[in-house]
């Protein structure tokens, strides 16, 4: 007897389809995967066999073989075991339904049930791109799976259940389309951040552009405060960039059940013990790390220097390019990292070197060797430096609120709307990511600011990666201004904020 039934798998943000081929036949009771799965695949046997049996069916007298097709494709992972579930009911008439349009995936636990499996959605999606019209999947996972339009989502508990609905004893109802909720939510507010008005500009601009951040001040300053405040002045997410955010947290199995889909921009938290995989993914089979988990969002590194230095360098080339490539023996995953950025420090090991209000104890060895922790390169990627200096007393005691978070969104949704227009048919999203293709032509300036960029150049012996990266921040300046053409002072306002490597790294 033969029969196939479809289901899915997974590698990295990879779905792909894959059938459950499935015979059987008279001779010694065995029951044999092939495929080129792994251990959790080969070890699903066992699971198969105790879920059947807690429903009264019994394989042991058979002698099957299962053929995950394509067979040329590494199997990983215990997706698999609803499918070949499937296909056993199938093949032996317990179900004798068309399944062609079906696709299965869960894990099931010894006891029949279906357990919350990750990454769900890239299967979701991809099921529906290759005419899968009815989706079973656990219980779990059916809100998360029901956003894709077009595709019959089936939440499913256990075997049981499963087989009712197929033999027309109990049918499982499709799982309603869910709906996010697509209002903003604000967690806290920029109008609660004291003075710092330079910082509050200097993130202005940053979120209109999404360009990566650097604040240096002494402690105490606010800028973890500020930092933590930014999402509240972004722009809500697209559709698509929640379905590729949701979809990365999907991978990770880090997704809220009872609201699957992310509607509001990412702030990772990232602690300086964080180890370059847990940063930027990896293990055997590759997980997304924090910079891909932070995709569409903010990436938040606190206490820059105490990073570990190779920990940094690692990102890079992420940075430059908005992906990271994670490389294997089974293979290369690719996940998305198009992030903000923000990274805060004290410019010395005890906080007080250039405070005008503290005392430095710090050696000048000590406070070299504390800064040469981040290095040139590093520095290059981050187009924004801005210092926060102690608060006065006036400062901290003030008790009128400062400008709120959504005065501040209003400008940046401004800005955003004019680089949409700008960028459209370019695949571009923000000022930060315009290729060195169409730099100029995105980026007209007028005399002045032509000849102050010449002038600054060689005076302050700028690369050709921060010479770029002026250009696309006074690009921003000049947005928030509704000016077509960069000036004079969106040009300064750029320098300006580069110039803090000057007064911390120029020894």
């Amino acid at each position: 007897m033969y029969a196939a039934v479809n289901g899915m798998g997974l590698f990295g943000m990879n779905a792909f389809k894959v059938t459950a081929e499935i015979i059987t036949s008279k001779g010694q009771p065995a029951f044999d995967i092939v495929g080129l799965g792994d251990m959790a695949v080969q070890e699903s046997k066992m699971r198969i066999k105790g879920a059947l049996s807690g429903v009264g069916i019994g394989i042991g007298g058979q002698r099957i073989t299962v053929n995950l097709a394509p067979a040329d494709v590494r199997k990983s992972g215990s997706v698999y075991d609803f499918t070949i579930i499937a296909a056993i009911l199938s093949v032996n008439g317990i179900i004798d339904e068309d399944l062609s349009d079906c696709a299965f995936i869960g894990e099931v636990s010894l006891g029949g049930g279906l357990t919350f499996t990750a990454g769900v959605l890239s299967m979701a999606i991809e099921a529906h791109k290759c005419g899968i019209k009815r989706l079973f999947l656990p219980k779990e996972n059916a809100r998360e799976a029901s956003v894709v339009e077009g595709l019959e989502v089936y939440g499913v508990e256990n075997i049981g259940e499963f087989i009712n609905h197929f033999t027309k004893r109990e049918q499982i109802k499709p799982e309603a389309p869910y709906a996010p909720d697509e209002a903003f939510i604000q967690i806290s507010d920029m109008a609660e951040v004291k003075g710092q008005p330079l910082a509050k500009r200097a993130l202005e601009v940053a979120a209109a552009g999404f360009h990566n951040v650097l604040l240096i001040g002494p402690p105490g300053t606010g800028k973890s405060m500020i930092s933590k405040r930014i999402p509240s002045i972004l722009p809500p997410m697209t559709f698509e960039e929640s379905m590729e955010t949701t979809g990365i947290h999907s991978i990770a199995g880090q997704l809220d059940r009872n609201n699957p889909i992310m509607t509001v921009r990412p702030f990772r938290s990232v602690s300086h013990t964080a180890s370059a995989v847990g940063l930027i993914g990896g293990g055997s089979v590759p997980k997304p790390g924090e910079i891909s988990l932070a995709h569409n969002g903010v990436l938040f590194l606190d206490e820059l220097p105490e990073f570990d230095r190779r920990t940094l360098e690692t990102l890079r080339q992420p940075l430059e390019d908005g992906v990271i490539t994670i490389s294997r023996a089974q293979g290369s995953i690719t996940y998305p990292c198009d992030i903000m950025l923000v990274a805060a420090m004290n410019p010395c090991p005890c906080g007080n070197y250039g405070n005008p209000k503290g005392n430095c104890t710090c050696s000048q060895k000590m406070i070299q060797n504390y800064l040469g922790r981040i290095s040139r390169p590093v520095l290059d990627r981050i187009d924004i430096q801005v210092e926060m200096p102690q608060l006065s007393y006036n400062e901290i005691s003030e008790a009128k609120p400062g400008e709120s978070s959504s005065a501040i969104s209003e400008r940046v949704m401004k800005a955003r709307e004019i680089q949409a227009k700008r960028f459209r048919g370019t695949g571009i999203r923000s000022n930060s990511k315009i290729t060195p293709a169409l730099l100029h032509e995105m980026c007209p300036m007028d005399d002045s600011a032509k000849k102050l960029i010449s002038d600054c150049f060689d005076k302050m012996g700028l690369s050709a990666r921060a010479y770029d990266r002026i250009l696309k921040v006074a690009r921003t300046c000049a947005d928030l201004a509704d000016s077509e053409i960069i000036r004079k002072q969106d040009i300064s306002s750029a320098i300006n904020f580069r110039s803090l490597d000057r007064k911390y790294w120029s020894n």
